[in-house]
């Protein structure tokens, strides 16, 4: 879940004959980046927008051309965070195999995206919960789709069955964020096993 190689290094000094774009977007990296790495140390709510800027190598007036708050700010890195990991579990939707074997393979990639990179993970699994209400209704629509994506994947269509597809990914979620506030992040893929035993379980009460 982190950010793709070279975004979020340092800009070269002096003339370097970038285009604004390529400028904007490094900045932009950086301090995603940075905010997510402070908050991983300081936590949420003792996190300064100062404290983002310094390790960004960026401007208070550049970070402000950007973001509106580090609120703004820290929304954004969810969303960036939520894309690639889309990204890093669309390949197993269309892999081979049964419905179990296929999901068995989705939640070994998220448990693996999480484990390797516990610094976006911390951000999203656990200060989110301190970074106020619009981030908690983001988080909220986002794990509706999580929901509904595992709800066409394995053909729920009554709400007793889209309700079991509920239970089992706010049970992920809350297992995986247990392990991250904790810090114990070898745990995190030892998950995988009983997880998919558990759906397992379910998919046969849903038959």
């Amino acid at each position: 879940m982190s950010e793709p190689d070279g975004l979020a290094q340092a800009l070269p000094r002096g003339r370097h004959g970038l285009s604004r774009d390529v400028v904007v977007s490094s900045q932009r990296a950086r301090m995603l980046r940075a905010m997510a790495e402070a908050m991983y140390e300081l936590g949420y709510v003792r996190t300064p927008v100062a404290e983002i800027i310094k390790r960004a190598g960026v401007s208070r007036e550049t970070f402000y051309q950007q973001f509106s708050s580090k609120q703004d700010c820290f929304l954004a890195s969810l969303n960036t965070t939520i894309s690639q990991l889309a990204d890093t579990m669309a390949p197993g939707l269309s892999a081979p195999g049964t419905p179990l074997e296929r999901l068995d393979a989705l939640i070994g990639r998220f448990l693996a995206s999480v484990a390797g990179d516990p610094v976006m993970a911390r951000m999203f699994l656990v200060e989110s919960y301190a970074a106020g209400p619009e981030v908690a209704a983001r988080r909220a629509v986002l794990q509706g789709r999580f929901i509904n994506a595992l709800a066409d994947f394995v053909g729920a269509v009554t709400p007793e069955a889209r309700f079991a597809c509920e239970a089992f990914i706010a049970s992920i979620i809350a297992m995986v964020t247990s392990r991250v506030a904790t810090g114990d992040l070898d745990a995190v893929p030892a998950l995988r096993e009983p997880l998919t035993e558990l759906m397992g379980r379910v998919l046969t009460q849903l038959r």
